[in-house]
């Protein structure tokens, strides 16, 4: 609990899934959270709840992909706390389908919020964690930013890039001596509304991809949460929450490029070819 109490700490996307969980468990172990999302709706859920346990509570709605928003927000949190100790960039999308039916729109969505949406609320918010001196920075990747599979190129191409972006800024901070530690999480699959919300190319059915989702996926974003925090409290540079993100990260490791031949029949079942 001590790693958390008093800590003022930011959490974008935590309007559902493991946003929302990260929020309350935050709040749940004494933490002060500026909470924000586009879906307003889920927010006030997670700001209700956060505030039955008697933590405070900043609610804001925020589009992560407009960067200028961003950094105002950031330098509003910081005035409204006097101290920003923590960011959890964990605000994303999913899209399904082959790159050779997929629209340059639908790559370039997934990329303004899935990795720019980390870039830009890691950038706003640096400063603020630096002068606190005892900051942390926690991104969101995916255990598609470990390996790729086919139908997932936009997704796979954003969470490699933030997994990138996220072991470099560690590694700066501490080359930098700046007080301000980093972790990249890669969730399995967690029963969230991830590909419920998702959008997929022409002729694929996200109903059903999402029964598929939720049949596979085998931790719950409360578990998930806790599994991230404590790793957070360890510094931990990556987290692997759920099995199926530690053996998938095992099989990587094991086989180098070889686990495609692995993951392909696999894959191919689960998610058919946009075509």
């Amino acid at each position: 609990m001590a790693d958390f109490a008093q800590k003022v700490a930011a959490v974008t996307g935590a309007g559902s899934g493991i946003g929302q969980a990260l929020a309350i468990e935050l709040a749940r172990r004494g933490a002060k959270l500026a909470i924000s999302d586009i879906d307003i709706e889920g927010l006030a859920r997670t700001e209700k709840s956060i505030r039955s346990m008697g933590a405070p509570v900043k609610t804001d709605r925020l589009d992560v992909t407009e960067r200028e928003a961003v950094v105002a927000y950031a330098d509003a949190v910081q005035a409204h706390f006097g101290v920003v100790n923590q960011i959890y960039n964990i605000a994303g999308i999913a899209f399904m389908g082959d790159i050779e039916v997929t629209e340059f729109k639908d790559l370039e969505r997934v990329m303004d919020i899935d990795f720019w949406g980390v870039v830009n609320g890691t950038k706003a918010f640096l400063p603020h964690l630096i002068a606190s001196g005892d900051g942390h920075v926690v991104n969101m990747s995916s255990m598609y930013g470990l390996f790729a599979v086919q139908g997932q190129a936009a997704y796979n191409s954003a969470k490699f890039a933030v997994r990138g972006f996220t072991e470099a800024l560690r590694q700066e901070m501490l080359v930098a001596g700046h007080p301000v530690k980093v972790t990249c999480i890669h969730p399995g699959y967690i029963k969230t509304p991830l590909i419920q919300n998702a959008t997929a190319a022409a002729g694929l059915n996200i109903t059903a991809l999402d029964q598929i989702f939720q049949k596979v996926a085998v931790t719950g974003p409360q578990r998930a949460a806790t599994i991230i925090l404590n790793a957070v409290a360890k510094n931990k540079a990556r987290v692997l929450p759920g099995a199926d993100a530690k053996l998938s990260d095992f099989v990587v490791r094991a086989t180098g490029s070889g686990y495609m031949r692995v993951f392909v029949p696999l894959y191919r079942r689960l998610l058919p070819p946009s075509r």
